[in-house]
């Protein structure tokens, strides 16, 4: 079934995610489209456009999981995930348990390693069970977009084959479900030459000025896959590594807070708007037009 093309908004749910194996749970947030009209919602500091938990337009629709990064927050994406609802995506984003803003203690371990990967799969799992999508997801539609650390979580969700700094394997699952990567300025080192499994189409945009995620996470990326020709490449002129962050209210913005802040002479309110367009325009291309869908 053809999708319309209708003026679509943007519905919201928030709900959260058992980890019954570990005895662990954490929150995530739903976007996805409707034709019900929004309204301004805070979710903390963060102001979002949003119809709360209103109807699913009609149609089918590809699934998008975000992976924040060290120490980030699953709201830290907004503009790429309220830009993906509005144009015919259902956006899942779970705050990774141990390693975002208000609790990493699992920074720098073996255990956030496999916890990155298995979180994301299990999202994937919960959503696509919800009685609320279940006739609206198109499952052998599904990417994952991975910013810094996400960035690994999404290459080890691919196929990709990580070992701790001590030369240990990590023992992480793939997910033959994802059908393609964004990767945002990917931390990469834990795979060295371990990406042969991953045949995925990627889109990998890197920042210029990046000291934590440096161009040879990239290089590792691009000389490892085993079709280089499967990776579309970018490096953001004058970006930093936090550029890749939606923009923070003004209140949050001040030199002392590094995520607001980008290289001098970068407008990460224009780059948003194009970074958008771009993330879609590669979905469009490998997850709709390979569905037979139009949008």
């Amino acid at each position: 079934m053809a999708n319309k093309r209708v003026q679509s908004y943007v519905g919201s749910k928030q709900i959260t995610i058992e980890d019954e194996l570990k005895g662990i749970s954490f929150p995530a947030i739903i976007h996805y489209p409707t034709l019900e009209s929004p309204t301004l919602v805070a979710f903390g500091p963060y102001v979002m456009e949003v119809s709360v938990d209103s109807i699913i337009m009609e149609g089918q629709f590809p699934l998008i999981v975000i992976s924040h990064g060290n120490g980030g927050s699953h709201l830290l994406y907004r503009t790429i995930s309220m830009h993906l609802a509005r144009h015919g995506y259902i956006v899942v984003m779970p705050e990774h348990y141990g390693n975002n803003r208000n609790n990493n203690t699992l920074e720098n371990t073996e255990e956030n390693l496999v916890l990155r990967p298995r979180h994301i799969s299990i999202t994937i799992n919960v959503v696509t069970q919800m009685a609320f999508f279940q006739e609206s997801l198109l499952l052998e539609s599904i990417a994952v977009i991975g910013h810094s650390m996400g960035g690994y979580t999404a290459l080890a969700l691919a196929g990709g084959v990580p070992y701790t700094r001590e030369g240990k394997k990590v023992d992480v699952a793939a997910d033959p479900r994802v059908k393609a990567l964004v990767l945002l300025a990917p931390g990469a080192g834990w795979f060295a030459d371990n990406l042969q499994k991953v045949t995925v189409p990627i889109l990998l945009l890197t920042a210029e000025h990046d000291p934590i995620t440096p161009d040879w996470n990239a290089a590792v990326v691009i000389n490892g896959v085993p079709d280089s020709s499967m990776v579309t490449f970018r490096k953001v002129d004058n970006a930093g590594h936090f550029s890749f962050l939606s923009p923070f209210p003004e209140t949050m913005r001040n030199p002392n807070f590094q995520p607001a802040t980008d290289p001098q002479g970068f407008d990460r309110e224009i780059f948003h708007q194009q970074l958008q367009v771009e993330i879609s325009i590669f979905l469009n291309a490998i997850l709709i037009k390979t569905s037979g869908l139009k949008w």
